[in-house]
């Protein structure tokens, strides 16, 4: 029954970056009218008659949002009976479904009623809430705590203060980045970093302002990772898992911003935006199981 357990968590979790990619490649080919105003059925019939590389895509993140809905529900429901004893258990269990439903009933008020693009912006937000949840209940399956002697991980106020606040301030980045996509902002500035479009200015319009307010957002977040990542190597050479958790987030984040300019030099190439949208993914997922080892410490030192 472990194994099986192991292999449904594994399943879920790449289940969910499969629909946090495709949601992102919903966005970027402007995929998310498909299917018409009718949800979950497509432009009102079960089987289409009309096919359209649109309504592929977004009747292929449909099918996959649900077959992996039905997954996030057992795997919750079979975490909570086999390892319910592990006390983050029935909390990530909770909040895996929850968010999932939520974003699954964002995207039909999207597609039923519309919805403004500060609002969309919500959508890849919520879903990698509930992957963050699935993530680290594969892990806490996996038993990976004791395996790197994590459960022994003393971390001090001043690095759970930057684990919190870098993980809250990154939720604000990967907004900023989806509010992007969903306004369109992605090649209102075509240089980089700046947005000089033939005249150095300030941004004069609300797109550049975006899109630019992005950039601003990323390079802080850059730069605050790589001083925590510092600050591990410095202090936390005995404990790995911080120690390797830190490095592994730096290049995650350098990945992520490389990626993002040649978002600017290949115009937009379909294969470098989803690099960029699994980047951010993985990175939030890491610094989601940091808040979990903060929180243990805590309790464990207290």
């Amino acid at each position: 029954m472990q194994r099986s357990l192991k292999w449904l968590a594994v399943a879920t979790t790449i289940g969910m970056i499969l629909i946090l990619l495709g949601g992102a490649l919903v966005t970027k080919t402007g995929s998310g009218m498909g299917c018409g105003r009718s949800w979950p059925l497509c432009n009102g019939k079960f089987l289409p008659t009309e096919i359209t590389p649109e309504l592929v895509i977004e009747l292929a993140h449909r099918l996959v949002s649900g077959v992996v809905g039905i997954l996030v529900l057992v795997l919750s429901i079979w975490s909570w009976k086999a390892i319910g004893h592990i006390r983050e258990t029935k909390f990530l269990s909770f909040l895996s479904f929850f968010f999932l439903i939520l974003q699954g009933l964002i995207g039909a008020a999207a597609v039923l009623w519309g919805q403004s693009s500060f609002v969309l912006a919500l959508h890849f937000g919520i879903s990698l809430i509930s992957f963050a949840a699935v993530f680290l209940l594969t892990l806490l399956i996996f038993e990976i705590d004791k395996k790197f002697e994590a459960e022994k991980v003393y971390i001090d106020k001043r690095m759970g203060f930057h684990i919190i606040a870098v993980t809250v301030y990154s939720y604000l980045v990967i907004y900023t980045g989806a509010l992007v996509r969903h306004t369109k902002s992605s090649l209102i500035c075509r240089d980089w970093p700046f947005c000089l479009n033939d005249a150095p200015a300030l941004p004069s319009n609300l797109y550049e302002w975006v899109q630019m307010g992005h950039r601003a957002a990323a390079g802080l977040i850059f730069l605050w990772i790589g001083y925590i990542t510092i600050l591990a190597i410095r202090h936390y050479k005995t404990q790995k898992v911080i120690y390797w958790g830190w490095i592994i987030s730096f290049i995650l984040v350098s990945l992520q911003v490389i990626a993002g300019a040649f978002i600017i030099f290949t115009r937009l190439n379909l294969y470098v935006a989803l690099l960029h949208a699994f980047f951010i993914t993985c990175l939030f997922g890491v610094l989601s199981y940091f808040i979990l080892l903060y929180s243990r410490s805590r309790k464990n030192h207290n």
